[in-house]
């Protein structure tokens, strides 16, 4: 298997992580029915999200922490979802892309659910 090395690769990863979230018991409903996400807005920040993370590229400006806090308020996201969201995303990478860029894309990825979980319970304290 190759590593993740450009755009392309980041598209395909994005398509195939998505075509398993929202077949998912667990967290897919957060994306079709609590926020029903346009697909054809949701996709290409995603993909901007992860290049600007793993290629370097900078092409993501937002905040996923208060989409997330947001998502919060809507439905509770708990740990069990974030595990849920990993277990996807790993297994998405890993049985697609393997080398330093892939890895870090994992690493990232449970420091970015660490850190919403976080945010999430420290938003959650009055």
């Amino acid at each position: 298997m190759k590593d993740i090395e450009n755009s392309g690769d980041i598209r395909f990863l994005i398509d195939e992580f998505y075509k398993k979230v929202v077949k998912d018991d667990l967290i897919g409903h957060f994306f079709t029915r609590v926020i029903k996400l346009d697909w054809d807005k949701h996709i290409p920040v995603m993909n901007d999200f992860w290049e600007t993370i793993l290629l370097g590229k900078v092409k993501y400006k937002g905040n996923p922490m208060l989409k997330h806090i947001e998502l919060n308020g809507k439905e509770p996201l708990n740990a069990e979802h974030f595990d849920r969201w990993l277990a996807l995303w790993e297994t998405t990478v890993t049985g697609n892309f393997s080398g330093i860029t892939a890895t870090e894309a994992i690493q990232r990825a449970r420091h970015i659910a660490d850190l919403m979980k976080y945010k999430i319970q420290q938003h959650g304290i009055k």
